[in-house]
């Protein structure tokens, strides 16, 4: 059922009709998502707002209309594609942070609320992925940055990531990290050590893969 989940009007129509078609949703996947290419200062604010709409309040709406279901069925799984990005903020991608952070807050006080009515959440931490997400950034204007990023061109297979998110589904995990040991030592920093992290990724990131 082909949808865009930047026009919630559509949600609960595409909602019943899956229901219709499948009897219930057991298990929800949130993978919508676009990235960003730019510095804060370059950055219009339609772009910002584009980046939520997509990232955050698509996901936010549809998993509200088919909760309702999932609490009369007493079971359902949302599982969440946030990224390492919602784990510390990363230069060039303030608004795509932005939105992976809401989507962690959201969920988690979602899960809170809901654990004990059978409803279960995972949020999915990916690192640098092997796929097309750098071609449809945002730049700072809107338009797309049309390019493949060399850190995800060696990034892990998206068939492995998948294989990792069902594990992980499977195990009933509250959070996973989908990553390189050197981006799960950064998310380890930034909690700890904020102030090196600061200054670690300002000096790495800044002017990388503009």
């Amino acid at each position: 059922l082909p949808m865009d989940v930047s026009k919630p009007e559509e949600l609960p129509e595409k909602t019943r009709a899956a229901l219709a078609m499948f009897g219930g949703i057991d298990v929800l996947v949130l993978n919508a998502g676009i990235s960003q290419r730019a510095l804060a200062r370059d950055t219009g604010e339609d772009v910002y707002r584009r980046l939520m709409e997509v990232n955050f309040f698509g996901p936010e709406a549809l998993a509200r209309a088919v909760l309702p279901t999932m609490l009369e069925n007493k079971s359902g799984h949302f599982v969440v594609v946030s990224s390492v990005a919602g784990k510390f903020g990363v230069p060039l991608r303030t608004g795509y942070s932005a939105s992976k952070f809401a989507l962690h807050g959201f969920f988690e006080a979602l899960r809170a609320e809901e654990g004990r009515n059978g409803i279960r959440v995972t949020m999915v931490c990916p690192g640098y992925i092997r796929t097309d997400i750098s071609l449809s950034a945002l730049k700072g204007d809107g338009s797309s940055h049309a390019k493949m990023d060399a850190a995800l061109a060696r990034g892990m297979p998206a068939e492995e990531c998948a294989r990792q998110i069902l594990r992980a589904v499977d195990g009933g995990k509250k959070e996973v990290v989908i990553a390189s040991a050197r981006e799960k030592a950064l998310a380890y920093v930034s909690r700890v050590f904020p102030g090196v992290f600061s200054w670690v990724i300002g000096r790495a990131m800044i002017g990388h893969e503009r």
